[in-house]
């Protein structure tokens, strides 16, 4: 079990690659965009110079990281010899089915195929493939290298012995594995979707302003960031995503996406990917300073 593939070099996938990486894992960081995989280096070789930096890692470390990593844009190419792929694309369930489809037909009969997904049934995702009892969740958090956690989320179909291998792993690469059963939303976000949802709802009906509702969050409940603003940091369409799926999933009003939210989406407004969310991060680059909380 030394090579590790990961499919999508965004915000999660490079951040997952990276952690692999730096624990010696053979990496082969698959996306079909090969502008995405070169700004998915420069993002590591970025967050490894900060390590440097406050001395965590040497440079020698650094260099050893990122010699660990090869890209492909091809998927056959890139899981030829892995033991495990991590799925880490868009939060789509069609193109998750579509990926986890041809992952089933061009690994090897004994890699195990994770998604980073973080709502999406691993049931439904692994009825697309031949191999159901190998399917599970490794659901990361972000940004990935920083945050310990690691949801374990086992499918219906899927063995103890992979579930074993998926935590006993996820120690290995210094992540405290948290195993959860197949429910929309998983733990995580089906507590953190609402809160940020009523945030949202607080907001649209007038309660208070965007600042306000952050502060009240900060300063009265000790959070680290307030829910809009970390609304913005994760994606506005990511968190509109993952309450479509709890609410297509439980069939309860509670899940509704806010309207603001839905059109904040429509309109553009993503968040810090965007340049504009709740916070407008062209000017005062907050978005900066939001990474920076997390390095």
């Amino acid at each position: 079990m030394k090579n590790i593939a990961v499919i999508g070099a965004g915000t999660m996938g490079n951040g997952i690659a990276h952690t692999f990486a730096q624990f010696g894992y053979n990496v082969q960081l698959i996306d079909i965009s090969q502008a995405s995989l070169d700004k998915g280096i420069a993002t590591i070789s970025k967050n490894l110079d900060r390590m440097v930096a406050k001395e965590k890692i040497s440079e020698a470390e650094k260099n050893q990281t990122l010699s660990n990593i090869t890209t492909y844009t091809s998927i056959k190419e890139g899981v030829q010899y892995a033991s495990l792929v991590v799925e880490a694309a868009t939060e789509n369930t069609d193109l998750k089915l579509k990926i986890f489809k041809e992952l089933d037909e061009v690994c090897p009969e004994d890699t195990i195929l994770a998604s980073n997904t973080s709502s999406i049934s691993i049931t439904q995702i692994a009825a697309a493939t031949s191999r159901p009892e190998k399917v599970i969740g490794m659901h990361f958090m972000n940004p990935v290298p920083i945050m310990k956690l690691v949801e374990i989320i086992r499918g219906y179909n899927t063995t103890d012995e992979v579930m074993d291998f998926t935590v006993d792993l996820t120690k290995k690469i210094n992540k405290i594995p948290v195993e959860v059963n197949d429910y929309p939303g998983f733990v995580a976000n089906r507590i953190l979707m609402p809160m940020i949802n009523e945030s949202i709802e607080t907001l649209y009906n007038g309660v208070a302003g965007v600042a306000e509702i952050d502060t009240v969050m900060k300063l009265g409940m000790a959070h680290p960031m307030g829910p809009l603003q970390l609304a913005d940091f994760i994606g506005l369409d990511v968190c509109l995503s993952i309450l479509n799926v709890m609410y297509d999933g439980f069939k309860n009003p509670k899940y509704a996406p806010c309207p603001l939210l839905v059109n904040m989406v429509m309109a553009g407004k993503l968040g810090v990917k965007s340049g504009e969310g709740f916070y407008d991060y062209s000017e005062n680059r907050k978005a900066e300073k939001v990474a920076k909380m997390f390095s």
